[in-house]
C-alpha cells in the first residue's frame, strides 16, 4: 500500500431511513399523594443508567454510537404510555426497554407497538417489588400475543444502588444488539441482480419470506444493467481511475490455473481488471445509489434501490461470457477499498439470498465483515493421514471441514487483523492501516479457471489464520415448515503448510480457504465433526467472527424463525418469556412451537 492515509467513513448514511434509536421507558406506580413522588428519582436514575450504559457500549454498523430516547415523564398509566409511544415514533425508536424498580400497572403501562422488539428490566430489590411488576407485565404481554424479553438480576440490590449487575448488562446487550438488527433491516431491500444460479434453491428469491419475516422488500435487476452502465459509462469516471490504480498497487496476482495454451495475454488480463472494478462500482451504485450520477444526467440511476443486501447470479448466463463477480463480491464485502475504511456492503455469491440473509444477520449483530463459503468437504482424521501422512492433532484431531468458495470471501477473512495479539475480524473503524496492508499481502488474485468461468475474471485466494472463534450459520426454507436457522460455533484451524497444499489442490487452489472445526457436544448433530457436516442443510454457510450463536438465537426468536441446530450452551440462550410456556425441558421443540404460534413478525 502507498503511504497515503486511509479515510475512515464513520457515520455514512446509505439508506432512506435513519438508524433506529433505543427507547427507554421508565415506568412507575401512578398513585400520587406520596407513592409516586417517592419513586420518581429512583426510577429516573435507573432509566438513565440504562441509557448511559447502552450509549457507551453499543455501536451502529456505520461506526456511530447508538442513541437512546427517554420520555419527559415517567409512565404511570395509559396516557403517559401513549405519550411515550408518540415521542418514540417521532424520534425513530426501533426497540424499547421498560425499566422500573417498583410495582406498576402492567397492562396500562406496557408498550403495545406490534412490531417493535420489547424488553423489561424489573429491578431486583426488596424495598419495592420491581420483580413483581416484571412478572405481571410479562403475563400481560403473553396474554396479548406481544412477546417480551424479561431481564431480572439474580442478586438483590439496595434501592439506592443504580449500578447495572453483570448478568443484567449481558442480557441488555444481547437484547439491544439483536433488536437493532431487526429494526435496521425493516423497510430495506434485497436486490436480486439476475435470477436463479445453477438451480441453487437459495437463489430462488422468495419475496414472501423477506416481507413477512424481515420486513424487507425484494428488488430485481437484470444482469444486463451492469453491461448497460459499463458501455454507456454510467459510473463515476474519477472514482474508477482511482480504483484501478489502487488495484494495480495493492492487488497482487497469483497463479494462473489454466493450461499454457488456454491462458490469456497481459493485455486481456488488464482489460478484465478494468471490467471487474467497474462491476464493483456499479453494483454498489445499484444497491445504495450515487449522487454523482445525477450530475452525469442519470437521476434515476443515482437513487439506487435502498438495498442493505444484494445477490449476484453470475453463473452461468453471465460467467460463460463475461468476467465473473469474484473480485466485485470480495471487495464489496470487505471493510475497505480504494476509498478507505468503511462499512461492508453485503453481497451474496450466486444470488443465494438465504445465505445472504445469514451474512446480514452476522454483520448487523457484530458490525464486522462476513465470509461467504461453500461447506465443501469433511476431511476425517483418517482421510487426512491417508492422503498427507500427517496425523491431525489439536483442534484438528477429529477432522476438519473445508469452507471454500470462489466468490464473496471478504479480505477481512484472512485473519490478519488482531485483538490482543490474536487473529480477528474487527469493525471497520477499529482496523489499522497496517492491518489493511496485511490483509492485502496475504491475498492473491488468481485468474479464473476458464473451465468454470469461460469469461475469465479474478478469484480471491487466501488461507484464514487459525485460532479464530467463529460462528457459521445457514437459513433454509422447508415446505410446510417455513424458514429454519442452523448455527455452529467453532474455530478456524491452521494445517501444516504442506498438508494444506495437498488437500487444497484436490479442489480449486485459486479460491480462499477457511479450515473449520465445530465445538462438539457429544450428542445430536454435534456428536462429531462429520455429523455437523451431515446435518448441514445447504451447500453454503456464512462465517461470522466470534462465538455469537447466542445473538443469532435471540435475533431468530424476535423474527419467529426457529433454530433447528445449534451448539450454544443453555445458559447463554435468551428468548422471550413466552417461550417457556411452550415447554422448559425440550427447548428446541419449544422454540418451534412458539415460532409457529406467534407467526412471522410482519405477517400480513
Amino acid at each position: 500500500m502507498s503511504n497515503e492515509r486511509l479515510n475512515v467513513f464513520i457515520g455514512e448514511k446509505r439508506f432512506v431511513e435513519d438508524y433506529p434509536k433505543v427507547g427507554i421507558r421508565p415506568t412507575i406506580d401512578g398513585r400520587y399523594g406520596g407513592v409516586r413522588e417517592s419513586l420518581e428519582e429512583q426510577t429516573w436514575r435507573l432509566a438513565k443508567s440504562v441509557a448511559e450504559f447502552i450509549e457507551k457500549n453499543v455501536y451502529l454498523p456505520n461506526g456511530e454510537k447508538v442513541k437512546c430516547v427517554l420520555p419527559p415523564r415517567c409512565i404511570g398509566g395509559v396516557v403517559e404510555a401513549r405519550m411515550a409511544d408518540e415521542l418514540f415514533k417521532k424520534e425513530g425508536v426501533g426497540l424499547s426497554i421498560t425499566v422500573t424498580p417498583c410495582w406498576c400497572y402492567g397492562s396500562e403501562t406496557m408498550e403495545m407497538t406490534l412490531d417493535i422488539p420489547k424488553a423489561v428490566w424489573g429491578f431486583n430489590g426488596t424495598e419495592r417489588p420491581g420483580a413483581v411488576y416484571l412478572a405481571a407485565v410479562s403475563a400481560a404481554h403473553n396474554q396479548k400475543g406481544l412477546p417480551v424479553f424479561k431481564i431480572y438480576g439474580k442478586d438483590v440490590q439496595d434501592k439506592d444502588d443504580f449500578s447495572i449487575p453483570q448478568d443484567v448488562q449481558e442480557k441488555i446487550l444481547k437484547f439491544v444488539k439483536s433488536a437493532l438488527a431487526v429494526s435496521i433491516m425493516k423497510n430495506k431491500s434485497y436486490l436480486s441482480i439476475g435470477n436463479v444460479s445453477m438451480g441453487i434453491a437459495g437463489s430462488i428469491v422468495n419475496p414472501d419470506f423477506f416481507e413477512d419475516y424481515l420486513g424487507m422488500r425484494v428488488e430485481y435487476v437484470d444482469m444486463s444493467e451492469i453491461i448497460r452502465r459499463i458501455e454507456e459509462k454510467i459510473y463515476d469516471q474519477e472514482e474508477f481511475e482511482r480504483a484501478i490504480q489502487w488495484v494495480r498497487n495493492n492487488c497482487k496476482e497469483g497463479e494462473d490455473p489454466n493450461p499454457p495454451e488456454k491462458r490469456v495475454d497481459r493485455k486481456k488480463k488488464d482489460e478484465v481488471w478494468e471490467f471487474v472494478v467497474k462491476m464493483a462500482i456499479i453494483t454498489r451504485d445499484l444497491m445504495i445509489g450515487n449522487k454523482k450520477l445525477e450530475a452525469l444526467g442519470y437521476p434515476e440511476e443515482a437513487l439506487g434501490h435502498n438495498a442493505i443486501l444484494a445477490g449476484f447470479q453470475g453463473q452461468r448466463q453471465w460467467t460463460d461470457h463475461f468476467p465473473n463477480g469474484d473480485f466485485m463480491e470480495t471487495i464489496l464485502n470487505s471493510s475497505f477499498d480504494w476509498n478507505g475504511l468503511r462499512q461492508p456492503y453485503i453481497l451474496a455469491t450466486e444470488n443465494d439470498s438465504l445465505n445472504g440473509v445469514c451474512m446480514l444477520f452476522g454483520h448487523l449483530l457484530t458490525n464486522t465483515a462476513q465470509i461467504f463459503a461453500d461447506v465443501r468437504t469433511y476431511w476425517s482424521e483418517g482421510a487426512i493421514y491417508r492422503v498427507t501422512g500427517w496425523k491431525p492433532e489439536g483442534l484438528a484431531q477429529n477432522g476438519v471441514i473445508h469452507l471454500i468458495n470462489s466468490g464473496s470471501a471478504a479480505l477481512d477473512g484472512t485473519g490478519q487483523q488482531e485483538i490482543d495479539g490474536k487473529p480477528a475480524i474487527k469493525p471497520f473503524w477499529e482496523i489499522t492501516e497496517e492491518e489493511v496492508r496485511k490483509c492485502l499481502e496475504a491475498t492473491r488474485f488468481c485468474y479464473a479457471n476458464l473451465g468454470y468461468f469461460r469469461g475469465g475474471g479474478f478469484s480471491t485466494k487466501f488461507v484464514t489464520r487459525g485460532g479464530m472463534p467463529v460462528t457459521i450459520s445457514r437459513l433454509n426454507i422447508v415446505k410446510g415448515l417455513g424458514p429454519v436457522l442452523q448455527i455452529a460455533e467453532g474455530w478456524t484451524v491452521e494445517l501444516p503448510p504442506n498438508v494444506h497444499e495437498i488437500l487444497d489442490r484436490r479442489t480449486d487452489p485459486t479460491w480462499p480457504t477457511t479450515w473449520f472445526v465445530p465445538k462438539l457436544t457429544g450428542k445430536g448433530a454435534f456428536k462429531s465433526v462429520y455429523s455437523v457436516m451431515e446435518n448441514w442443510g445447504a451447500n453454503h454457510c456464512a462465517i461470522t467472527y466470534g462465538h455469537v450463536g447466542d445473538l443469532f438465537i435471540t435475533l431468530a426468536s424476535m423474527l419467529r424463525i426457529p433454530v433447528c441446530m445449534h451448539n450454544v450452551e443453555e445458559e447463554r440462550i435468551f428468548r422471550p418469556s413466552a417461550w417457556s410456556a411452550f415447554g422448559t425441558d425440550d427447548l428446541e421443540g419449544a422454540d418451534f412451537r412458539a415460532c409457529k404460534n406467534f407467526g412471522p413478525l410482519y405477517k400480513k
